[in-house]
């Protein structure tokens, strides 16, 4: 009986990805053109810190019950999952176009990012509130920018906004259907959490294992099924910015306000781990700026360092 729950668990959570992601799509692009906004910043923005909310859940959960290697390991191994997978197959499924301010700004602010955690986390192999503070303060002003630089360069395509009014959808509707794809991101990630931890647990799998694979990935279901179907609508924009938008978020915002709420100290973390989450972002800045494309090839390369990676964390457990 637990077994017929739990495949259902993991076919209704797909299902509910899928239609969240579809509509979280569909409603953020609407909202960005009425409100002036690029689709790469509402990627960046809107679309990346809703589905990160299963890594900040997991995250907080595990801070508040001294569990910091979850918590950290959680968004480390999802920025690993969302460069690697996820820009990974959106790229095999169709080669991602990268707009100049990927390249210029948000990339490597990204790395910048993760670097600046690796730095924090290797003084202490923890996070205190003062760091945490910092983090917290970065995606302040990082969202903040995002938005003003990108109504200022739309205004100079204010001549022709109103020829497409029309054909824009109705903010009200936007608005219910990014509500709506954000509610059903949370609870799909939630029920396919769910099954895969119990079909793995039924194949022995240790529970460390699924710590640093299942429970990262699960946690990255939202972002993989939104950038999946953003890249088979060929909405690059969404595709690659709510990767990046979610990997800033996820250690700025997420871990910023989990080091805020309780210090995480004690973590087990190895420099593995960190210079996986290094190497795939420097990777992929570098197949960002070779001709402002991510190929089909190159998302074979991203995710196949990623196969390589679990694999090594499994024979060596």
């Amino acid at each position: 009986m637990d077994l017929c729950l739990n495949i259902f668990y993991l076919i209704f959570g797909s299902a509910c990805l899928y239609f969240g992601a579809d509509f979280l799509v569909s409603g953020g692009v609407a909202i960005a053109r009425r409100a002036g906004v690029s689709p790469l910043v509402i990627g960046l923005t809107l679309v990346a810190f809703a589905t990160s909310a299963p890594e900040l859940v997991v995250s907080v959960s595990a801070a508040l019950d001294n569990k910091s290697s979850i918590a950290l390991g959680n968004v480390v191994g999802s920025n690993i999952f969302n460069i690697a997978v996820i820009l990974g197959l959106s790229a095999i499924i169709n080669p991602i176009r990268v707009q100049v301010q990927s390249v210029k700004f948000d990339g490597p602010i990204m790395i910048f990012a993760t670097v600046l955690l690796t730095f924090f986390y290797f003084q202490n192999h923890s996070l205190n509130r003062w760091q945490g503070l910092i983090l917290f303060a970065c995606i302040v002003i990082y969202t903040l920018w995002s938005i003003v630089a990108s109504r200022k360069e739309n205004q100079n395509n204010a001549d022709s906004s109103d020829e497409k009014e029309e054909k824009i959808m109705n903010i009200y509707k936007a608005l219910a259907l990014t509500i709506l794809g954000f509610s059903g991101l949370v609870l799909g990630a939630k029920c396919f959490l769910w099954g895969a931890i119990y079909l793995a647990k039924l194949c022995n799998m240790p529970e460390a294992v699924i710590g640093l694979t299942i429970v990262a990935a699960g946690t990255s279901l939202p972002e993989l099924a939104t950038s999946v179907v953003a890249a088979i609508k060929h909405e690059d924009d969404i595709a690659i910015g709510n990767v990046v938008g979610s990997n800033i978020f996820n250690i700025f915002c997420i871990l910023g306000v989990t080091a805020l709420i309780s210090p995480l100290q004690g973590a087990t973390l190895t420099s593995l781990d960190f210079g996986m989450m290094i190497g795939v972002s420097i990777l992929v800045m570098i197949m960002m700026l070779t001709r402002r494309k991510i190929s089909q090839l190159e998302g074979v390369i991203l995710l196949a360092s990623f196969i390589a990676y679990t694999w090594y964390l499994i024979a060596n457990m």
